[in-house]
C-alpha cells in the first residue's frame, strides 16, 4: 500500500512537472501573443494580416512549403524503398546523409547554398547566364526548405516499410503485377497514414522555416519575404501589431497541422 501510494505521487508529480515545463515554454509565451494581438479587438488582427505586404508573404510561403512539400514526399518514397527494399554499398551512408540536416544549423545551411549556387560561383554564375537565379529568388528559397524538411518523409515510411515486409509484394509480382501496379495497389496503401503523416510534418516545417531561408531570400519586401520573415520585419520596424497578427497566423496554421497529425497518427498505429 506504501509503495503504491509512493508510486501515485511520483505519478502525480512527473505530470505537475511536465505541464509546468510545457506551460513555461508553449502555452504561456502562445497565450501572451494571442492576448496582445487581440486585445483591441478582431478589427486591427485582420487589419494585419489583409495587407499587400502581409499576403504577398502568405502567397510565397505557401509556393515554398508546397512546392518543398512535394519534392520531399517524391524524394521520401523512393528513398524509403530504396534503404529498406534493397541492398547496395553505401546504404549507410545514404542513411547517414539522410538525418544531416537534422544535425546541421538552418543558418549553415543557407551558407552553404551561397557558396555554392552564388552569382559569383562557378554553378551560379553559369546558372545566372542561363537566365536562372538561385540565390535571392525563389528556387533558392525552395532549395532551404527542401533541406532543412528532407527527413521527415523517410523517417516515417523507413519503420513501416519493415514492418510490413515484402510478402504482398512478392506475391503480386508472382502473379504477373509491374512495379508501377505494386506500389499503387500494395505498397501505397499500406503505408499511406504513415506518408500522410510524413507529408504533415514535412509541411509543417517548410512552413515555419526562418533561418535557412533568411540567409538564402535576402528578404526583399514584395518579393523573397517569407511569413517568419515578415514577422522580423514586422517587430524591427515597431509594428507590433502586425507582427503579433501574423505570428497568430502561424500559430493557427500549425494547430491546424497539430489537429491533422493528431488524425494520421491513430491510422498509422
Amino acid at each position: 500500500m506504501v509503495g503504491a501510494a509512493v508510486t501515485t505521487k511520483t505519478k502525480w508529480a512527473l505530470r505537475l512537472v511536465a505541464l509546468l515545463y510545457l506551460a513555461l515554454l508553449l502555452i504561456v509565451p502562445v497565450g501572451l501573443i494571442f492576448w496582445r494581438t487581440f486585445q483591441h479587438g478582431f478589427s486591427p488582427f485582420w487589419h494585419s494580416i489583409t495587407t499587400h505586404e502581409a499576403l504577398h508573404a502568405l502567397r510565397v510561403t505557401l509556393e515554398v512549403a508546397i512546392t518543398a512539400t512535394v519534392l520531399n514526399t517524391v524524394f521520401g518514397i523512393t528513398a524509403s524503398l530504396l534503404i529498406v527494399r534493397h541492398a547496395f554499398p553505401g546504404k549507410r551512408l545514404l542513411n547517414a546523409l539522410i538525418d544531416l540536416p537534422l544535425a546541421v544549423s538552418p543558418v549553415v545551411a543557407g551558407l552553404a547554398l551561397i557558396l555554392i549556387y552564388g552569382r559569383l560561383t562557378p554553378i551560379g554564375g553559369w546558372l545566372g547566364h542561363q537566365g536562372v537565379n538561385v540565390i535571392f529568388a525563389l528556387p533558392g528559397m525552395v532549395i532551404a526548405t527542401v533541406f532543412v524538411s528532407l527527413p521527415l518523409v523517410v523517417r516515417e515510411l523507413v519503420p513501416v516499410l519493415e514492418e510490413i515486409g515484402t510478402e504482398q509484394e512478392q506475391a503480386a509480382w508472382t502473379l504477373g503485377a509491374s512495379a508501377p501496379q505494386t506500389f499503387r495497389r500494395i505498397t501505397l496503401p499500406a503505408i499511406r497514414w504513415a506518408l500522410a503523416y510524413g507529408i504533415v510534418l514535412a509541411l509543417a516545417r517548410s512552413l515555419g522555416e526562418f533561418g535557412a531561408v533568411a540567409v538564402v531570400s535576402g528578404k526583399v519586401v514584395g518579393q523573397t519575404q517569407t511569413l517568419t520573415l515578415y514577422v522580423e520585419q514586422q517587430y524591427q520596424n515597431f509594428d507590433k501589431t502586425g507582427a503579433y497578427a501574423v505570428s497568430v497566423m502561424l500559430a493557427m496554421i500549425a494547430i491546424v497541422t497539430l489537429i491533422a497529425m493528431t488524425l494520421f497518427r491513430p491510422k498509422e498505429r
